[in-house]
This record gives C-alpha cells, sequence and structure tokens, in this order.
C-alpha cells in the first residue's frame, strides 16, 4: 500500500463489518424476528454510533439548511432503497433481485466520473471492473425457483439500485463540504424517521421473537451493520467513490467465507469464481 492508506483502512473495515453482519442476520429471522423488525434494530443501533461520532468533534454539527438536506438525501436513498428491497423480495425471486441491486455501485462510479471529475489508475479501473463482476457472482445464487408471473419486484429492484447507487455518490458529495459525522447523523435520523414504514410492513399474524435468540440477537447484531455504515462515511471523506463503493461492495465475499466454515457447504462454482475475482480486485484496487 502506498501513500495514505487511510481511507482504504475504513474500506476494509465496512467491507469485514458488513461482511459478518451478512453471515449472521439470518439468525435471529429463523428464529422469528422478521426481517421489517429488524430494520427498526438496524436504525436504533445508529443512535449510539452517531452520538459517538458527534463526541469526536465535539458537537459541532452542520445545522445549515444545505447540510441537513444533502445528509438527509443520504439517510432516505439509503434506507428508503431497504424498505423497497422489502417489497421487491415480497414480489419476485431473491436470486434475480439481489445481483441486480448489489451492481449499484455502476451507478456511483458514472456519477462520481462525470460529476465530480474522479479517475483511477489503470490498474486500479482492472481492480473495479473486477470488483463489479464478482459482485454479481457472489449474489447470484443460481436458484432456478419460479418467478412470480408480475414484475412489480424489476421495478422495484431498479429503485434500489438507483437509490444505493444515489446514497453512495450523495455520501461522497457531501463530504465535500460536510463533517462525515455530520452527514451519518443525518443518516441516523432519517432512518429513525422511516422506522414506522417498516413497522407496518411487518406481519404480525406471526409470533414474534423479542427474546434473546430474537430481537436481542438482531439488535446486537445489526451494531455491525451501523459500525460499518460510519466507517463507509469515513472512507468516503478521505478516498474516491469509484474505487471505494466497488471495494465494499465485496463484503458478500466475507459473508460467504465465514458461511462455509459454519456449514461446511462446497460453493457453486460461480460463487468460487467470484472469490477469485474479489480478492485480485482487491489486490489491484488497494494500489
Amino acid at each position: 500500500m502506498k501513500k495514505n492508506n487511510t481511507w482504504l483502512i475504513y474500506a476494509l473495515v465496512t467491507t469485514a463489518f458488513w461482511g459478518v453482519w451478512g453471515a449472521v442476520i439470518e439468525i435471529p429471522e429463523k428464529n422469528g424476528f422478521p426481517a421489517t423488525m429488524g430494520y427498526i434494530a438496524w436504525s436504533l443501533t445508529m443512535i449510539p454510533c452517531s452520538i459517538i461520532a458527534l463526541k469526536i468533534i465535539n458537537w459541532k454539527l452542520d445545522s445549515s439548511l444545505k447540510s441537513i438536506l444533502k445528509g438527509s438525501l443520504v439517510g432516505l436513498t439509503g434506507a428508503g432503497g431497504q424498505l423497497v428491497l422489502f417489497q421487491a423480495l415480497r414480489e419476485g425471486p431473491a436470486y434475480l433481485i439481489f445481483p441486480i441491486v448489489s451492481l449499484y455501485p455502476i451507478l456511483t462510479i458514472f456519477l462520481s466520473m462525470t460529476i465530480l471529475n474522479e479517475s483511477a489508475s489503470r490498474r486500479q479501473y482492472i481492480g473495479i471492473i473486477l470488483a463489479l463482476i464478482a459482485i454479481f457472482l457472489l449474489s447470484y445464487t443460481g436458484d432456478a425457483q419460479t418467478s412470480k408471473s408480475s414484475y412489480i419486484w424489476l421495478i422495484l429492484s431498479a429503485m434500489v439500485f438507483i437509490m444505493w447507487g444515489l446514497q453512495a455518490f450523495a455520501m461522497k458529495f457531501s463530504n465535500e463540504s460536510m463533517k462525515a459525522e455530520s452527514i451519518f447523523f443525518y443518516m441516523m435520523i432519517t432512518g429513525v424517521a422511516l422506522s414506522p414504514f417498516a413497522y407496518f410492513m411487518t406481519d404480525f399474524n406471526q409470533p414474534i421473537n423479542y427474546g434473546l435468540s430474537g430481537g436481542i440477537a438482531a439488535f446486537s447484531i445489526h451494531f455491525l451493520n451501523a459500525i460499518g455504515a460510519l466507517t463507509l462515511v469515513y472512507a468516503l471523506r478521505y478516498g474516491k467513490a469509484i474505487i471505494v463503493v466497488p471495494l465494499t461492495g465485496l463484503s458478500p465475499l466475507i459473508t460467504i467465507l465465514i458461511s462455509l466454515l459454519i456449514y461446511s457447504v462446497w460453493p457453486q462454482p460461480s460463487l468460487l469464481a467470484g472469490m477469485a475475482l474479489a480478492v485480485i480486485a482487491i489486490y489491484l484496487i488497494s494500489e
């Protein structure tokens, strides 16, 4: 690693924390704590992380109207995309939805190159391309389930793709005029504000496990996601979005490796190819 690698450290922390989060998030869901309630738990875990972030800057929050709007845009596109994803998964097959959504870095890269004039070395460009291919392969399950006749899920998937692509770009754009800690604070505020939507999306006809293996476990696990979100904001403060976002998008590599250790299941060829490309991409991007 050369020059200032601060962005890389934060990006790798995000990748690692999101990877572990992805490997264990199914635990509370399988024990009767639905993903929509998990969203509420996640939004609450953002609060202590936000308090720590504000303490770092001595509570000097960027409070101008422009800052509030920028920070809220980052939060609404991220948290709003998660809520839309819940509905998409109700309407269509996950094995098609996740590969579409996972390629949101393409939009971030396009916006960052055209609007922010970001660029990279030839080696890093190759790493970015390999990372995008790896992200697709790592997200594609190949489970040939029967798709529903309605294609509403496709529209919803495209919405998530756009929202998350915009979020990463807006996060980088906002970092140019705001403190990273302020951005995260507004992400927390908007995340919590959207919690009622997740609540009303929950099927309360099914029993919900609020106990140690359900709600409590979800709250603990979602801290990993919240910390990863905070370090992502820092990574985009110091690094280029066209490099940071594809790198953090490789978190499924960690998820798969941990899942292999837990379930002892040999991955299918597409996952093996994705894992190999991910390792190469991380090496090239980390120039």
